[in-house]
């Protein structure tokens, strides 16, 4: 097979109507298509099965970080009357946000803007494609966006400002049960089928469950703009990996006991982390790993995945993992047997 390089080799037609816009009534209900690379064959199970592909010893990694409430909207001091929406990317250093900002054209560097709850600032710093740099009356931002944000949902989930599903329904299922730390402007989203329930479960029957961190940002969902794809950089992400977790995925490693990454972000934390002669390394570092056909995997072994948009790098990365044509028919089964896609859709299990 040739590497596919090109752009329109990872595009594909996809009816509007199998985006879901809601999540199932419960986590686990969503479907499970199994992709056996050896026999170059699926199978269609339900998530809640899961359980029954992985033996004693098996390690699973997950993502837990915490997705932030990181859109809300403020008003200029000399515009009171028009709304502009914010996405919080990052805190730069304490009360100092990067934010991307819409109509962009309306924040101007100098502007004093007031969002809810007397949260004020004003805009420092000016960036492309609406990045700006702002800086606010206070440190605790975070606190204010848990009181006056909602979930930062990718814009094929269609939700109006002040939507109640933003805050009934997106609040707690745009989020893995297991998050834990604050940080991420979108969720992990294979992580979201899972229940405390499915994972004593694993625990019970003896699968190892290992945590890493990785905050997700623009770079996850950074669209593709060249043609060659292998001319694509991301941007920078941040991600941790702990002792304990590096030392059991070693371990693994060595006794041959499969790791089973739960998302392309912990793909990508567990590939960016991994040392020739030393192994998997813990730690804080940043990443931008870009992988795409031709990658050669070293740590992971199988993989959950959702179903992912055309052209993305979530989709480049999983045809390195799963072959090219194997996830081209792959996706061209999940249309054909009316799979929900994306965030809020079901997965596939890669073994």
């Amino acid at each position: 097979m040739s590497e596919k390089i090109h752009l329109k080799d990872y595009d594909y037609e996809l009816p509007p109507e199998l985006i879901a816009q809601e999540p199932l009534p419960a986590r686990d209900e969503s479907r499970m298509m199994v992709v056996y690379r050896p026999e170059q064959r699926f199978e269609h199970r339900r998530f809640r099965e899961i359980v029954n592909f992985f033996q004693k010893g098996d390690l699973v990694v997950l993502n837990d970080s915490r997705v932030i409430p990181a859109r809300a909207w403020a008003r200029r001091e000399k515009d009171s009357e028009r709304s502009i929406e914010f996405l919080f990317i990052k805190e730069q250093e304490p009360g100092l946000w990067e934010v991307l900002c819409r109509p962009a054209k309306k924040v101007r560097e100098g502007d004093r803007l007031m969002f809810e709850s007397s949260l004020g600032a004003r805009v420092v710093g000016r960036g492309s494609g609406g990045l700006r740099l702002i800086q606010f009356n206070t440190t605790e931002v975070l606190s204010a966006l848990k009181k006056i944000g909602v979930p930062p949902l990718p814009p094929y989930i269609k939700r109006r400002r002040g939507d109640p599903r933003l805050k009934s329904i997106d609040r707690e299922r745009y989020q893995t049960v297991y998050a834990r730390k604050d940080g991420s402007i979108a969720a992990p989203t294979a992580g979201l089928h899972f229940t405390e329930s499915i994972l004593q479960d694993l625990k019970e029957k003896g699968v190892q469950i290992h945590y890493v961190t990785l905050n997700v940002g623009l770079a996850t969902f950074q669209p593709v703009r060249v043609e060659k794809i292998t001319e694509h950089k991301m941007l920078e992400e941040s991600f941790f990996i702990s002792q304990e977790t590096a030392e059991a995925i070693n371990q693994a490693k060595k006794e041959g006991r499969p790791v089973t990454a739960v998302g392309t972000t912990v793909v990508r934390t567990l590939e960016s982390a991994w040392n020739e002669e030393t192994g998997l390394e813990p730690g804080e570092r940043k990443t931008r790993l870009f992988i795409y056909p031709g990658f050669r995997f070293r740590v992971v072994d199988r993989m959950l995945t959702n179903f992912h948009l055309p052209r993305s790098t979530l989709l480049m990365l999983v045809s390195a993992f799963a072959g090219y044509e194997l996830t081209v028919a792959a996706y061209r089964e999940a249309v054909n047997e009316r799979y929900r896609f994306f965030s809020y859709g079901d997965c596939m299990l890669i073994i």
